[in-house]
């Protein structure tokens, strides 16, 4: 279906006037720009008189909520190739259809909701157009990727997503064909898609390779890295750049209206109300309508080429890194979007190419366009009101420990600051920001620069507190090595979601930081067994002056410890434990257990168990692994007839 179009073929060529290539000396930036608002995205077309075909209404939610949305299109689906011959209106309700199924679907099992309902017609108009899995179609993180997942054969299995031996949360190639490339963290997508992309230049091959990438995950580092690569190299690929306005969400959403961190949002911003565009368009229009009918039809996207005659500055930053910039256009007008691909595909081009559209996360559901965090990542929900599933009252999760007794910290210590990598909500740093909006840092999906600029933080003095979840630490391990621990520079790094964390899976299992920490030179590493020690080490952390430090915590929540007589105050301030030094749970002297952070717990399960057995366990919560306490395990190993370490 090479240079497919639907209904009407409508007039596009990026080639008229100016070829479409990357020439030395280029004034022109080849520009497909459809006006928000005005695409005609809303209508009737193939959904019944009055309902738009882009949106769920509330009486459709209401009328399914039950037994499920109607979607006689969708069941004829099965793979891409099954939706090349439908038409406009087709492809209309078939996005309303795929819209109302991942409502439903989502609702009983939780997952990436927000991301996934604003690329409705980007992932139709793509696998439109183009042929996975031949084409290489590269989903960056791979949360917004569940409509892809829909239509390459997988919506039987969608009941089972983020659970054990059910569909992956993001793109997995052992899942299936159609996942170019797996995902899980960020700025991924570009990096793949070059090296796809040479390697079929290498083979002789044809096919296309594209990267979609949202303008939160284009802020990593390792996105420009292979920008200026894909330039330098020139091969052709392709980048959406899917602009949802909310840079570095999902998780840097406080509840308040919050501007978008980093200077790229700035950028992308001037690019979306271009005052110059926007005026040429009008003239454009205007003579536009003084001409027949037949020729009105052929310039219907002559204001798609206003950008290419104005020397605006916004797509510069891509163009200088080599790319073929066009946009940005509306990721919501299925129509303008088929016709941008199709001729993105079949125009002979040198080079790569960024496609910037602009998209609404949680697009045509009520519930989730309301919410500050646009319904990013949910747990059950009721559909017709978005109302999520609550837990049972209960201790809090320890990320709120950890949060909270870090503000404790904060209020006795003017120096304390804190920094996260657009993760306030997951690590509770917002939490932070509450009282002290001015003493926290969102760095942007870069982890790398986090961790450096923490190490600048201490260098002048002040009391940095990094929190970055265990499996994203990963991304600046080399600056932990170099930028802090061999400098010797008093970091403390939080680590949340450590040990397996469930439904994200594999690509977000924080069980090797104890490791990678541990071997580091200077590093303290700590892990709590419980909210209590959790708060004390928050507390001890701060106090390590001379030396970097670490300590890592479980998703979920606390275990109900009686904070007061373990010494914490009422706003959750902790007493430093003496460093390298663990303590005696339990006696016995038959078997001594050594558990390290949560497997504590474990431990003295076990030993219950085993006193009902006859056996007597001593149980030794470690704290530290490092300094490790080998003055009390080398007691252990003399005391007992067997040491058992748990980790």
């Amino acid at each position: 279906m090479k240079g497919a179009t639907i209904g009407q073929p409508r007039a596009l060529s990026l080639r008229a006037g100016r070829k479409f290539s990357r020439a030395s000396g280029r004034t022109a930036r080849g520009t497909c720009a459809a006006a928000n608002g005005t695409n005609g995205t809303n209508g009737a077309n193939g959904n019944g008189a009055g309902q738009a075909w882009d949106k769920i209404s509330l009486d459709e939610l209401d009328a399914w909520k039950n037994d499920g949305p109607p979607t006689p299109l969708l069941d004829t689906v099965n793979y891409p190739v099954h939706i090349k011959n439908f038409n406009a209106s087709q492809l209309k309700q078939l996005c309303k259809e795929l819209r109302a199924d991942l409502i439903h679907t989502v609702a009983k099992t939780g997952g990436h909701l927000g991301s996934s309902l604003g690329v409705v017609e980007l992932s139709v108009a793509l696998h439109y157009v183009f042929n996975t899995p031949d084409d290489k179609i590269i989903w960056d993180v791979g949360h917004q990727a569940y409509i892809h997942k829909i239509l390459t054969g997988r919506r039987d299995k969608m009941s089972t997503i983020r659970q054990s031996g059910g569909l992956s949360g993001f793109t997995k190639r052992a899942e299936s064909p159609h996942d170019a490339f797996g995902a899980g963290h960020s700025s991924t997508s570009i990096s793949a898609a070059l090296g796809m992309a040479v390697g079929r230049d290498r083979k002789n091959r044809n096919n296309s390779c594209i990267a979609v990438i949202g303008d939160g995950a284009i802020t990593g580092g390792m996105a420009y890295e292979a920008m200026n690569h894909a330039g330098f190299l020139d091969s052709n690929m392709i980048v959406v750049l899917n602009d949802n306005q909310q840079v570095s969400l999902p998780t840097q959403y406080n509840g308040k209206n919050q501007e978008p961190v980093g200077a790229l949002s700035g950028t992308l911003a001037r690019l979306q109300s271009n005052r110059q565009l926007r005026e040429l368009r009008e003239i454009a229009k205007g003579v536009t309508k003084q001409l027949p009918e037949s020729i009105q039809t052929a310039t219907s996207k002559i204001d798609e080429y206003a950008r290419g005659m104005i020397s605006g500055s916004g797509s510069t930053l891509f163009e200088e890194l080599g790319f073929y910039y066009i946009g940005p256009i509306d990721g919501h007008n299925l129509q303008d979007l088929v016709d941008v691909l199709t001729e993105i595909r079949t125009t002979e081009t040198v080079g790569p190419v960024l496609l910037h559209i602009v998209t609404e996360k949680g697009r045509g559901y009520l519930p989730a366009e309301s919410a500050s965090d646009k319904m990013h990542g949910v747990t059950k929900y009721d559909t017709l009101t978005g109302q999520q599933a609550k837990a049972s009252a209960g201790p809090m999760s320890y990320t709120n420990y950890f949060a909270d007794s870090l503000t404790a910290e904060a209020k006795r210590d003017s120096r304390v600051v804190g920094v996260h990598a657009a993760m306030g909500g997951g690590t509770g740093m917002n939490r932070f920001e509450n009282v002290f909006p001015d003493r926290v840092y969102d760095v942007g999906i870069a982890e790398q620069h986090a961790v450096t600029f923490a190490a600048g933080l201490a260098c002048e003095g002040l009391i940095p507190m990094c929190a970055i979840y265990s499996t994203f630490l990963q991304r600046g391990y080399d600056q932990v090595v170099h930028d802090v621990s061999l400098q010797n520079l008093p970091v403390r790094f939080a680590m949340d979601r450590a040990g397996l964390v469930g439904a994200d899976g594999a690509t977000h299992c924080g069980a090797f930081d104890t490791t990678y920490m541990a071997s580091l030179p200077n590093m303290v590493v700590m892990a709590p067994s419980n909210e209590a020690e959790l708060i004390h080490m928050v507390a001890t952390s701060i106090a390590i002056d001379d030396r970097p430090s670490c300590f890592r915590f479980p998703r979920g929540n606390g275990i109900g410890m009686d904070l007061a007589a373990e010494g914490i105050t009422d706003d959750l301030k902790g007493t430093p434990l003496e460093v390298g030094k663990g303590v005696i749970r339990r006696e016995g002297k038959d078997v001594a257990l050594i558990g390290y952070g949560n497997s504590v717990g474990e431990c003295m399960k076990a030993a219950a168990m085993l006193e009902d057995a006859g056996l007597s366990a001593t149980v030794m919560d470690a704290r530290f692994c490092k300094p490790l306490d080998t003055e009390m395990i080398r007691r252990l190993a003399k005391e007992h007839p067997a040491v058992i370490t748990v980790e």
